[in-house]
């Protein structure tokens, strides 16, 4: 490791290491001190004594490197040391670097290395900061937007109903049961804030077991069916798995990711539309895709698609229900079993949705 003499450009050599830094400005000093005695020399004696030329040039040498190490190793060294264990201990924990095993270590060179290091660290945080902050205010308004819709048509059902509306009964009960539903999209909303928040926190433990993934997409495509047949979709496999298709996940949170999937793809599947399942194994993993030939979404948004309450049609997506939290959670589910989702789509082409889960074998 060296130290760069940016003073100097166009010193011919511009990597030194501090002793040789050291003893360069040992022999310069003494250079010049054994010129200023010669010249001395010369001028009252009239003559050059050489012994004595390089008897001084030596001694003086041998002082000078003296001074310039301990002013060195004293006054610049140790301060040097100290800043750079300060810096260091700002640092994360990481596997020291074999490079300074290997040979000396400038420690100038080894301050600078560690200063720009805490520097692009302190400037990558301040803009994940800056991020985070601009998500938080976002986030929050996206929350209290979503509740506040329920909120409001709840006060206005009950405002009707106290001006008068209870004593009519072509009113009274239809504006009660618009109440309750308001009541359970807000609970509904409550629910999936407090699952994402067990996810993300790590709260929340999966009951990871072994079971068949095909039996129980049947099942979940018979609890769906009523609602697929309104706009006439048909809920497919893209083959007959007669046999078993065993994963090692949570159930439970498994069945809230294809019911979500599923659903979204009733909600904004075209009419006499199609949604078909598609399992394949590959290594130690079951790998699963969920394809419908609905509306599709433009790219713009697929990156964003995940986001909590992120809406590709904000007016349309409230008029078919649900909190705009749903996505969030199956990324949260998926990525908690240590897999990964993603999706690819094209308007007016469908939507392909595709995730892994660890696959069982016996």
């Amino acid at each position: 490791m060296y130290i760069r003499i940016n003073t100097l450009p166009a010193f011919p050599v511009k990597n030194l290491k501090i002793p040789t830094l050291v003893l360069l400005l040992s022999i310069i000093a003494a250079v010049v001190q054994t010129v200023v005695l010669s010249i001395i020399s010369y001028k009252f004696y009239n003559e050059i004594n050489l012994s004595l030329i390089m008897i001084s040039f030596f001694v003086s040498f041998l002082a000078c490197f003296f001074v310039f190490y301990f002013i060195y190793n004293n006054l610049i060294f140790f301060k040097i040391d100290a800043l750079y264990n300060l810096v260091k201990s700002q640092q994360p924990k990481e596997i020291p670097n074999t490079e300074f095993q290997l040979e000396e270590v400038d420690p100038i060179t080894r301050l600078e290395d560690e200063i720009r290091k805490l520097a692009s660290e302190r400037q990558k945080e301040t803009e994940r900061y800056r991020n985070l902050d601009s998500y938080r205010k976002e986030y929050l308004g996206n929350v209290s937007h979503e509740l506040k819709t329920p909120i409001f048509n709840i006060q206005g059902y009950i405002s009707t109903l106290i001006d008068g509306g209870i004593d009519d009964p072509t009113i009274n009960v239809e504006y009660l049961k618009r109440a309750d539903r308001s009541v359970d999209r807000m609970i509904n909303i409550i629910d999936d804030l407090e699952t994402i928040t067990q996810l993300e926190s790590g709260t929340l433990e999966l009951d990871v077991e072994p079971y068949d993934i095909a039996q129980q997409c049947r099942d979940i495509y018979e609890q769906l069916e009523l609602q697929a047949s309104k706009k006439n979709i048909k809920l497919l496999f893209a083959k007959k798995y007669d046999k078993p298709i065993m994963v090692l996940a949570d159930k439970f949170r498994i069945r809230q990711v294809f019911v979500n999937l599923l659903t979204n793809s009733i909600k904004y599947g075209r009419e006499n539309g199609k949604t078909e399942i598609t399992f394949s194994l590959y290594d130690e993993q079951v790998i699963v895709e969920i394809k419908d030939n609905g509306i599709g979404i433009d790219p713009v948004h697929l990156p964003r698609l995940f986001e909590r309450f992120y809406r590709v049609d904000k007016g349309r997506s409230r008029e078919q229900g649900g909190t705009g939290l749903g996505l969030a959670i199956v990324k949260h589910i998926v990525e908690a079993h240590g897999e990964t989702i993603d999706v690819s789509s094209k308007p007016g082409d469908g939507t392909l949705f595709t995730f892994t889960l660890k696959r069982y074998n016996n």
